[in-house]
């Protein structure tokens, strides 16, 4: 999930910013200064969440150190849209904004991350890494494997991160980005100093995840199965979602590294774990914050306990067009709880 860096600023709610409904209605202003595009984007059809239960078109296709299972929907010829899910969730927090999407005729592509789902690594002896670097050139790869030059890039928690590191380290393969929390882009030097308690108290999968039994919990499928359903409880706190929505997710975390890319995903960035030195090039780049110039719309949601309130701690590092957005009433899963207004910010991006 989210970066502890985010907490700098308290658990405070949201304050001020348009307001969206839970049903993910548009219609969004802007909360701080924003330069848009001359020509509007059409406003997206409001659409429950929840509208659909799955994609019509699943594929998969071998990037990198990987195979990479993959939705896709809208025309094969038209600007591409990459979506990429946190944890614990997968590619079903895009199932109703990948529709909206393709709709404007847009190309939306919505990969399973390394661990998760379909996706496999093409080697056993591949060390099942999840440092923030490993994770977003696997997205690279993807984009090359499908031949895919330029992108807007749209994501929450891992997924941020994953795109807000495209966005800063190749410029060039970003189009614009939506960003749930902002931006995520891990400091490991950041991550050793402490919070407030209440703040860490938020964490605690993440400590858990630190320890023998955390890691013992995620191989075993009702306690891993309990656990992420309990962190949606708690995160999506005004979400009403029913069994079949988590399960139809759950099916992402039968994945035979699901545990290993987990574990090694908090652990590492609580320095617990080695990354691998093929990428200390790449992260210590990242260590220094990089700005990102594409086009950028932030989403923070008011019911996210991870939401720090403001983008005041990183407004800074967004050097190009700029809108930041709140959602009231809406937690953590921002496509899936609110998938209109996510449609919305894509499309409204791509205009800046």
């Amino acid at each position: 999930m989210m970066d502890r860096r985010t907490f700098s600023k308290g658990l405070g709610l949201a304050a001020g910013g348009a307001a969206a409904s839970l049903a993910g209605l548009a219609s969004l202003p802007a909360a701080s200064a924003a330069t848009p595009g001359p020509t509007p984007a059409p406003a997206v059809p409001a659409v429950t969440p929840g509208a659909h239960a799955s994609f019509t078109s699943l594929k998969r296709v071998r990037a990198g150190l990987l195979d990479i299972g993959y939705a896709e929907a809208g025309p094969a010829r038209g600007p591409v849209v990459i979506c990429l899910h946190g944890w614990p969730y997968d590619i079903h927090s895009f199932v109703d904004v990948a529709p909206l999407l393709a709709a404007q005729g847009y190309r939306v592509i919505v990969p399973y991350l390394r661990g998760h789902g379909t996706t496999r690594f093409l080697s056993s002896r591949t060390f099942r890494n999840a440092q923030q670097s490993a994770i977003a050139l696997d997205i690279i790869a993807l984009m090359d494997a499908l031949r895919i030059e330029k992108a807007v890039l749209a994501g929450f928690d891992w997924g941020s991160r994953t795109a807000d590191i495209i966005a800063a380290l190749w410029p060039e393969r970003c189009e614009a980005l939506v960003s749930v929390s902002g931006y995520l882009i891990t400091s490991l030097e950041a991550n050793l100093k402490p919070l407030p308690p209440k703040a860490e108290y938020a964490w605690w999968y993440q400590y858990y995840f630190a320890t023998e039994r955390g890691r013992l919990a995620m191989e075993d499928e009702t306690k891993r199965n309990e656990l992420n359903r309990l962190v949606w409880d708690t995160v999506s706190p005004t979400w009403s979602f029913d069994d079949a929505t988590f399960e139809r997710t759950a099916a992402a975390f039968d994945n035979p590294d699901y545990a290993a890319i987990v574990i090694h995903n908090y652990r590492w960035r609580l320095s617990l774990a080695q990354g691998e030195r093929r990428y200390d090039g790449l992260e210590n780049r990242l260590a220094v914050r990089p700005a990102i110039t594409a086009p950028t719309i932030v989403l923070d949601a008011d019911r996210d306990p991870f939401t720090a309130g403001s983008d005041s701690s990183y407004r800074d590092r967004f050097t190009g067009a700029y809108e930041y957005r709140t959602l009231a009433g809406i937690g953590h899963n921002v496509p899936q709880e609110a998938p209109t207004a996510f449609a919305q910010a894509v499309l409204d991006v791509a205009r800046f």
